[in-house]
């Protein structure tokens, strides 16, 4: 086990270190923030003094490299708009992302896995393709769309939640968080069910395949004759093995949806990363917008790991190596 593990860090910092290399080139490489941080008016000494003062008079390499000693030694650029070190302004949003993204990942997977569970066991029945239509809907119909619907229907008609914001938070350990807060939840319930429709359609369609095959299987022949009741053959030996590719899919999709929640936080004006990458963008903020990019690969790094030990716990056969 360490001697994968040290595989997969020595892996972690080779891809790490290419993604920094393709972020830095393709985000530094687009227009000038000099036109959106300077007065209409400024002077062409102005401008000038602008930007030495950030460092954009310099060539393209030496820039990277400055870049890329400050990122070993934790410092990821400073803010051209808020001016602050960029990644203590996106580790001020984060909170809002992960108690979304993770909020989310739950529902989708209490609700998606015994639903897709029914609808593998009762392939041929109305409940079983009811929720399978339902499932190719929340798979097909785009994200921005029904958040739209969410707030037309839920905030605007009903008036039964907040139409937008985080609402009221509590500081915890210094962290704010507003699932501590009934106005908090309220406020949360949209963007986690907006932001969790796509993954449940996907923890359906993962459940249903995987308990269809499962029931084929000899070892749940072997559970029948034995005697065992439905509910044990089915919780016990079925549930077990049909999580395992859950549980690949989903540890993904936690890393794509803390790193693209992006249309969920803009239509629920949430105050999370995502939402920070789009005004970033539209004032060419570029410290942001790499640390930001850079944060993303490092999720995705860890969470890819993480997954492979869950993996490897789930089903002993699984030789670490091999997952890797």
């Amino acid at each position: 086990m360490l001697t994968t593990l040290i595989q997969r860090f020595g892996q972690a910092l080779v891809t790490v270190a290419a993604m920094a290399t393709l972020v830095f080139v393709g985000v530094y490489a687009i227009a000038d923030p000099i036109d959106m941080l300077a007065a209409p008016d400024a002077t062409p000494d102005e401008r000038a003094a602008i930007s030495a003062r950030l460092g954009l008079d310099r060539s393209l390499p030496v820039q990277f490299g400055t870049f890329a000693w400050r990122a070993l030694h934790g410092d990821l650029g400073r803010s051209f708009v808020y001016n602050e070190p960029a990644l203590s302004v996106i580790l001020q949003r984060l909170p809002a992302t992960l108690e979304l993204a993770l909020t989310a990942l739950m529902l989708a997977v209490a609700v998606g896995l015994p639903l897709g569970l029914w609808a593998g066991l009762k392939p041929s029945s109305g409940s079983g393709r009811t929720i399978m239509t339902g499932s190719i809907l929340a798979f097909s119909l785009p994200n921005f769309w029904q958040g739209l619907m969410l707030v037309l229907v839920f905030a605007v008609t009903l008036g039964w939640f907040p139409a937008g914001g985080r609402g009221e938070t509590v500081n915890v350990l210094g962290i704010e968080t507003g699932l501590l807060t009934l106005d908090g939840l309220r406020h949360l319930v949209l963007p986690a069910v907006n932001l969790a429709l796509f993954k449940l359609a996907v923890v359906i369609r993962l459940a249903r395949a995987g308990t269809r095959e499962a029931m084929l299987q000899d070892y749940v022949r072997f559970a029948r004759a034995k005697g065992l009741s439905p509910a044990r053959i089915v919780g016990v030996h079925v549930l077990k093995n049909i999580l395992l590719p859950v549980v690949t899919v989903i540890g993904l999709e936690l890393g794509s949806m803390i790193a693209f929640a992006v249309v969920t936080e803009t239509v629920f004006a949430w105050p999370g990363i995502g939402k920070l990458l789009i005004d970033s963008i539209n004032r060419l903020d570029r410290p942001v917008i790499v640390a930001y990019l850079m944060l993303t690969v490092c999720l995705f790094v860890v969470i890819n790991l993480i997954v492979d030990l869950i993996y490897a716990a789930l089903d002993p056969r699984v030789r670490l190596s091999e997952a890797a």
